[in-house]
Parts: structure tokens; sequence; C-alpha cells
């Protein structure tokens, strides 16, 4: 099977859709297949690195192509990155497909799989769009101006036909549910996954990180990875500052994001003497870093619901904690952690009810680890890199063989 791949990141890039897609693309290429991605030169938190053009890496070609370097600080410069990406990256494809080709794409940057559409009429290729989020829908969301009214209609409209005769591999119950109510067919729903093997529960005592970030002795709460536009923080800063006299708790936040930024303003501002930033830590770290917390925080802003769903719960499965979730009781992570019985839900902005939940756990540490080690179960069952692999292959077959 020869497969070509297109997304903004991928490896050695740190972000979630690079590491997702990655496993994929070396997976297929361990199997025998020919697995060509094409790319960016940047990576996600460093849009002036300038990766190889050109590179080889387990089986994998790699083609990185030229972009502009604007970053994520402002929309006109984010919008000049995304349609500098498409142009090349469609010349890209049109030089590295042939007919009975896999074109898979993702949507980083957003409606990657209208290129792959318009490759179609002139190549006979069987299509395949993983959708990580759901556009222009989540921009509407986010209350972007420029994504509403007749040009959201627009998107909307094309986004639509571009996912007509594809294979639609989506995230959650929700975002099948949204894109059905739209008329796209040929859904099939693949959760997204963590790597059981490199990530796994530490005790508190064998994590030497307990040691050297000075959170020995404490009850640590947790967030790891991107806090974005999507992610309600107002909750988190609510408890961290009704929590602040209490010196047996304490805030670890591992990543970045806007919200972020955000996040450490606020911090600076109200003074929050138990909160803790630490920068991304490499994939070979996370086995560490995601043992750390004792409970983990996911968030999710309850209008987004259906259009993402948070992956990076299923690292916080594989290291055997419980999570807190943020968000719609209702919603896709929030059900999964009630029938895991893996975690517990709090609505969004509630920082009153989200500093219950941290004291509760606190102070009942069977619970709190029992709660851990369903976690571990469900995700052995469901959302390990193999479990995802396997169900990947066979989405992959099927494709070819037309039988979605």
């Amino acid at each position: 099977m020869r497969v070509v791949c297109v997304n903004r990141f991928f490896w050695p890039d740190h972000s979630a859709t690079s590491q997702l897609l990655a496993d994929l693309a070396f997976h297929l290429a361990a199997r025998g297949g020919a697995v060509t991605v094409i790319t960016s030169r940047q990576r996600y938190d460093d849009a002036t690195a300038a990766l190889a053009p050109r590179e080889h890496e387990r089986g994998v070609r790699i083609v990185r192509v030229w972009s502009t370097r604007f970053g994520r600080a402002g929309l006109f410069g984010r919008a000049l990155d995304y349609l500098s990406f498409y142009l090349s990256a469609f010349v890209a494809l049109l030089f590295c497909v042939r007919a009975g080709d896999v074109v898979l794409s993702k949507t980083d940057p957003p409606m990657l799989g209208v290129l792959a559409a318009v490759l179609a009429r002139v190549r006979r290729i069987h299509r395949v769009s993983w959708l990580q989020d759901v556009f222009p829908e989540v921009a509407q969301a986010a209350g972007l101006r420029a994504a509403r009214g007749t040009v959201g209609r627009i998107v909307c409209s094309v986004r639509d036909w571009s996912l007509q005769g594809a294979t639609n591999v989506v995230l959650g119950e929700w975002m099948k549910s949204l894109l059905q109510a739209r008329g796209v067919s040929s859904l099939v729903v693949l959760p997204n996954w963590a790597d059981g093997a490199a990530i796994w529960p530490l005790l508190a005592a064998d994590n030497p990180l307990r040691a050297d970030w000075g959170l020995a002795g404490r009850f640590v709460v947790g967030y790891s990875g991107n806090l974005g536009r999507v992610h309600d923080s107002s909750a988190i800063i609510d408890a961290a500052h009704r929590l602040r006299n209490d010196s047996s708790v304490v805030f670890l936040f591992i990543g970045g994001g806007k919200e972020s930024d955000a996040l450490r303003r606020a911090v600076s501002l109200q003074r929050l003497p138990n909160v803790v930033f630490r920068p991304y830590q490499p994939r070979e770290a996370l086995a560490h870093s995601l043992s750390l917390p004792d409970v983990h925080l996911v968030s999710l802003r309850a209008e987004f619901e259906g259009m993402v769903v948070p992956s990076k719960v299923y690292g916080v499965m594989a290291a055997g904690r419980p999570c807190i979730f943020i968000g719609d009781e209702d919603g896709e992570v929030a059900r999964m952690l009630h029938e895991g019985e893996c975690g517990v839900t709090v609505p969004a902005t509630d920082g009153s009810a989200l500093a219950a939940a941290i004291i509760t756990l606190r102070d009942e540490p069977a619970f709190c680890r029992a709660m851990g080690e369903a976690a571990r179960r469900t995700f052995d069952a469901r959302f390990d890199l193999p479990v995802a692999l396997a169900r990947w292959d066979q989405v992959l077959a099927q494709a070819v063989r037309g039988d979605l």
C-alpha cells in the first residue's frame, strides 16, 4: 500500500497531531508500506525552525515544503502561513501521488481535505480525511467573525463537498453526529491514543521529577499539553485562588498555549504561590511527567463539544491517573470517565466545584488510587497504541476496497 500523508507538523515535532501521525506513518512503513509525509519545515512552537526539506526516518519519506513563518501570534500571519502551506503542499502532492495511492489528510491547517478532493479530479486515488476538529464550526464557536455569515456557509459547503467520496475518520460520536447532520457519509469513529509501552504508572517514590521539581510531599494537580482557545482556564484560576493557602496542594502546568499565557498573567497578578509552570517535555520523558501529578485536569469549553476531543486524556489514562474534566457533563470525555469510573466532571467556569473535587481526591487517597487503576484498565482495553493501529489497518484496507 502506498500512503501519502499531509499535515503541517510531523516528527520530530512534539505537538499532538504530529505525534499521532508519526505513530501511524512509522507503523505503516514497518509493515512494508511505502509512506510519504508532506509537511512543513517548522515546529509547532517554533515558526523559525528550519527542518531539512528532505529526510527519511524509519522507512518514511518526509517532504518538508516551504511556507511563510509568521507563527501563531496573529490571525493574519497565521492565515498567510496556512495559505502558503496549502499551495506548497498541493504542488508536492501533484509530484508525489500516483493512481491508486491513499492520500491521508489531517486538519492542520484546516480544510486540507479540499486539496485531496481537488487532486482526486486528476488522479484516481483513495482519500482518507482524519478530522482532529471540525472547521469552520470550531472557529465560529471561538468567535472568529470571518468564519461566520456568508463566508462561513461557503466554507462549510466546501468542507462538506471535500468529505464526500472520502473515508472520514472522526474522534467521537458527537463529531460523527455533527457531520451526519450536514449530510456527510462514510464516517468512522477512531479515538486518538497514547503509547502504553512508553507511558506507564509510576509510584510517587519512584518518580525522580517529584524531587527535581520540588514537589515531594505535595498533592499535585497537573495539566499537561496545550492550553488553548477551546479550553477553559477560568475555573482553574479560581480553584488555585481558593486553595492558595493550602500548602498541601500545588498546581503544575506542563506545556504552553494561548490560554497558558493568560494563566501566567493571572497567577502573577494574584500572586498565587501554589502554581508551578514547566515547559513541554520530550516524548521520552512523558512516563515521568504524566505520572507526577496525583490527578490531572482536562478542559473543554462546552460550546466546543462535538468539534474537539482533548487527546491529552489518553496519556493521563496510560499513566494510571484519574482526571477531573472541566466541561459538559454529557460530553464525550465526561461520559468516558463516568463509564470507566476513572474520573469526575465539574462544570466549566465553576472554580468552587473544581476546588472541592481536588480536596475530595486529596483526602481520599484510596479512592483516587482506585480511579487511577481503572483509568489504566480502560486505556489498555480501548486506547493503547496497538489497539488503535489495528483499527487503522482495518480502516485503510476498507478504504482501498471501498467497503466504507
